[in-house]
């Protein structure tokens, strides 16, 4: 069936008031910011800073026993008191009070009145893009995540849904990608994997101007350094595997937003798609949020530091990391950001050059994934950006020589010592 061309309000988009236009105003502080989160033990109101209400905010203790850690609930089915009575749960698919207890953490950190938690960060970006219709349009950061590219390029192009990538840092090209049928804008900020920098306010007033919803991948920056929903966006993406989690050893996804129609259609989809996390995920994401400020903290200065070691290497090319004065947006994400974010990329002279350091290292871990205590390293190119074609690849310039960095909380002397050593 043909869709009407004519510009109308998407059910996606959400309905809600609009920041100051204005790109000089910094964001509220996510610590010192006055909020105001339901205490989890009497429902009383507290203005709690980021860490409290990462460790108090659907945590423990326990109500039924006292415990100071959140319990497992591991039950796939609840009785009811009778047929369609029940104390809120029915079965796990739908809803589990460990996922619940998850899900009003982690909207608390982001500053959202919704957290839905997801299987994994593609199981929730699949389940948000399911929400749009045959003809819709959706225009997208170039530089994105190659687990999105290929949901989008080999998967939704398949049910109707378009797509233009464009470099979301210049406002005027993004302005030029809509159309009457764009229904949504995806940004990353800092990009996966160069880094790039998108002015989120900016660009969600182009967006909101053409009928659109702004979505952002808010994972390499976490909730504790940016918080897009106080940037004009509308919906925020997490692959919580990542820093909320923290420690590699558990997969899982999120979407936050303050939109009441639309926390309605994602929890419809949710429990009709079934990417849901289990009991246990849910408990190890509990607990690894509860470091989530201090992990971060230093997995910054520790990336700042190595970032500008690496300027001065001989044999890197060029570096990539937004606190760096070279950062073409630098200004941006000092404004948008409270630290400039644990990840760096740098290049090398060619791919064999690029091998070489990567199979020298003896600290970092030659490994996917990002965001962990430890450090890893990787080759976008022929691993997490594998999927895109190469002249995709190229043209928004992921090239051979490009190596990642997810810059971990070990010492940040010895961290420097090993990239030296295994770019001599």
């Amino acid at each position: 069936m043909a869709l009407s061309k004519d510009v109308r309000p998407h059910p996606l988009r959400a309905r809600r008031a609009r920041p100051p236009a204005s790109g000089e105003v910094k964001p509220p502080s996510p610590a010192s910011r006055e909020v105001k989160p339901p205490s989890p033990a009497s429902g009383e109101v507290k203005n709690w800073g980021f860490s409290t209400r990462a460790l108090h905010i659907g945590q423990g203790p326990d109500p039924a026993t006292g415990a100071v850690v959140q319990p497992i609930h591991m039950a796939t089915t609840f009785a009811q008191q009778g047929v369609g009575k029940h104390k809120g749960f029915e079965y796990g698919r739908s809803g589990n009070p460990t996922r619940q207890a998850l899900e009003e953490c982690l909207a608390a950190l982001e500053d959202a009145k919704h957290c839905l938690a997801f299987s994994s960060g593609l199981g929730a970006e699949t389940t948000l893009m399911l929400l749009l219709d045959p003809g819709d349009h959706v225009v997208y950061m170039e530089d994105v995540y190659g687990g999105t590219f290929r949901l989008f390029d080999k998967v939704l192009k398949r049910y109707g849904v378009t797509f233009t990538p464009v470099d979301a840092a210049d406002i005027d090209a993004v302005e030029r990608s809509m159309t009457p049928r764009t229904r949504m804008l995806w940004l990353e900020s800092p990009t996966n994997p160069l880094l790039r920098i998108v002015d989120i306010d900016a660009v969600s007033e182009v967006a909101h101007s053409h009928g659109a919803m702004v979505c952002v991948d808010n994972t390499f920056a976490t909730p504790y350094l940016q918080q897009p929903l106080h940037l004009g966006a509308d919906v925020v993406v997490h692959s919580s595997t990542k820093y909320i989690g923290g420690h590699s050893d558990v997969v899982g996804g999120a979407v936050m937003t303050s939109d009441e129609e639309l926390e309605q259609k994602l929890r419809f989809h949710q429990n009709a798609v079934g990417a849901v996390p289990s009991p246990f995920d849910c408990w190890l994401l509990l607990r690894g949020v509860k470091t989530l400020a201090l992990r971060v903290e230093r997995q910054s200065q520790n990336a700042m530091e190595l970032a500008t070691a690496l300027q001065g290497n001989r044999a890197v090319k060029r570096v990539f990391y937004p606190g760096l004065d070279s950062h073409p947006n630098r200004g941006v994400a000092a404004r948008q950001m409270r630290m400039f974010g644990g990840m760096v990329t740098f290049e090398v002279e060619d791919e064999p050059t690029a091998f070489r350091t990567l199979e020298r290292l003896q600290i970092f871990a030659l490994a996917e994934s990002l965001g962990a205590v430890e450090s890893l390293a990787e080759h976008p190119a022929r691993m997490t950006h594998a999927s895109i074609p190469v002249a995709e690849r190229e043209r928004s310039g992921v090239g051979d020589g490009l190596i990642r960095l997810s810059v971990g909380v070990e010492d940040v002397a010895d961290l420097i010592a090993d990239l030296e050593s295994a770019l001599s």
